[in-house]
């Protein structure tokens, strides 16, 4: 079936290519999103672990003394450096890791960054289950890190890339869904490890993250590369073209073959690096490169799914009940995902985007407020008090699953022309780790100082991102990948950027 011309709610036409959503895409799809399950189940793990005490006798018995103490208030009984040093380790190394992971990604392919992304998760997970002093620890976080460095450079695109153009928004999606299902499993994980008498369930916890890396990083071994990858590293294009029948699962792939040769034709124009960042035509991409990762890290997510138990210890609740209540937070953002999957390709990006920072919004102010109020420096909040602020939680964790949990990462990944897209996801990683870090140094001291204002703090971002996403972000859905470009030429402001000559030749190439 050959390329048909679809007309948008906007009014602009774009071709939609001809396919179905195969098994064998799908079984793809499935075996990359290992990359998912671990970045969750390293999220999940750390906040769990760290509410521990056995764990924090052992390598923080600063932080535990703290805990226990009734003199320091219930705002810093967890401000330690060294503490949130073996939280960001795990992103610092995964920042450092990007740029190499982006250039073997565009020069060696997809598959590779896969397999080397599971070989380090396998190394860290047994170093930190192994861990005799907190520099060990921090050493498997460290090669954690780096498996993350090149899982999410590479995950996101091949997802992108697999799936059918119509479909791309729930495949990709599900990328956030393996975050989910991992973060879900870790605070499962974290649960019963808490409750094995001996004091060494956090091994358990640490060391379970070979599992998932183990599995990617077999998976990757018997994946196929994507087309688009294939075209990109020079391969014969006509086996890149029986590829892509079978991943669509139809004989007629001539426009979207044709498509993915002018955009790598393009690509040998320049590097894709010194495309995005100094050529005027690729300003719109740039922008959402840095800004949409970075609103996605200011939403405050990050800081309750590292901190969750954490938080809910310092209102009171015990070291079990804090990690059950996670379970069930977990739980639900799991479900939202799903949900978001669903509806992604059916409302699209904008109003997913819009809903969600709506009800963050609203979560963020009331947790705030009741933050404020209801717990002081010392002293604990009624257990009345503590259920609602874990049903805030809920909603706030199902709000994020909605939008900029998955949406954070469909877009960067789909907003890219072929000749800048491994470029484009590196700065969108980069810029994600980056920010990921600086949450996690700095919140548990911002926390201390900031106390319940910090909640308004994120709160304050959420208008931010929520104007920033109606006034400058196109709505994507249902178009290839290959022809999102014209998108830019089309919108209000971006025009004066993609709209000139050069941007409009460029589109052109891509699209034919």
């Amino acid at each position: 079936m050959a390329a048909s011309t679809v007309v948008d709610s906007d009014g602009q036409e774009f071709r939609r290519y001809g396919g179905r959503v195969t098994t064998f895409v799908v079984l793809s799809c499935i075996t990359a999103g290992m990359g998912g399950v671990i970045f969750g189940y390293d999220i999940g793990i750390s906040g769990g672990v760290t509410s521990m005490d056995p764990f924090l006798r052992k390598f923080f018995p600063k932080v535990y003394r703290q805990m226990k103490g009734s003199s320091v208030s219930n705002y810093c009984k967890f401000d330690s450096q060294l503490l949130t040093a073996f939280t960001s380790s795990l992103y610092v190394a995964g920042l450092i890791t990007t740029l190499l992971a982006s250039w073997v990604t565009s020069r060696c392919g997809r598959r590779p960054s896969m397999i080397i992304a599971g070989a380090a998760f396998l190394a860290g997970g047994a170093i930190g289950g192994a861990a005799v002093d907190v520099y060990m620890v921090i050493f498997g976080r460290v090669l954690l890190g780096v498996g993350l460095g090149f899982g999410n450079q590479a995950v996101p695109l091949y997802l992108s890339e697999m799936a059918p153009p119509v479909y791309r928004g729930a495949f990709s999606n599900g990328f956030q869904l393996c975050v989910s299902i991992g973060a879900v499993t870790a605070h499962l994980i974290n649960f019963g490890a808490e409750k094995i008498k001996g004091g060494w369930g956090w091994r358990v916890s640490l060391a379970l993250a070979a599992v998932p890396g183990g599995f990617l990083a077999l998976g990757a071994l018997f994946l196929p590369e994507t087309p688009n990858s294939l075209v990109q590293q020079g391969k014969d294009q006509e086996h890149a073209r029986a590829l892509l029948k079978r991943i669509r699962g139809v004989d007629d792939v001539s426009d979207e073959m044709a498509d993915i040769v002018a955009a790598t034709q393009q690509a040998k124009a320049g590097r894709g690096l010194q495309l995005i960042l100094f050529q005027r035509r690729y300003r719109p991409q740039l922008v959402m490169a840095v800004m949409i990762p970075f609103f996605q890290q200011v939403t405050g997510i990050n800081a309750i799914s590292f901190y969750a138990p954490v938080l809910l210890r310092t209102i009171g609740l015990g070291e079990s009940a804090s990690l059950l209540s996670v379970v069930v937070t977990g739980s639900i953002g799991l479900v939202s995902t799903a949900v978001s999957m669903s509806l992604v390709d059916r409302a699209g990006r904008r109003t997913l985007f819009f809903v969600g920072g709506a009800q963050m919004l609203v979560c963020q102010l009331m947790i705030g407020a009741i933050m404020a109020t209801q717990l002081g420096d010392q002293g604990q909040v009624s257990k009345a008090v503590a259920l609602v602020l874990i049903v805030l939680i809920a909603a706030y964790v199902a709000a994020f699953a909605l939008s900029w949990g998955p949406l954070g990462w469909l877009v960067p990944s789909e907003i890219f022309p072929l000749e800048v897209r491994s470029a484009g996801q590196s700065i969108a990683v980069a810029v994600n780790f980056l920010l990921t870090t600086f949450v996690a140094q700095l919140f548990l001291a911002m926390l201390c100082r900031m106390k319940s204002g910090i909640f308004f703090f994120f709160a304050a971002w959420l208008v931010i991102m929520t104007t920033f996403v109606y006034l400058l972000l196109p709505e994507t859905k249902g178009k290839p990948m290959e022809q999102v470009g014209e998108l830019w030429g089309h919108h209000w402001f971006w025009k004066r950027f993609a709209g000139t000559e050069e941007g409009r030749t460029t589109n052109k190439l891509s699209c034919n």
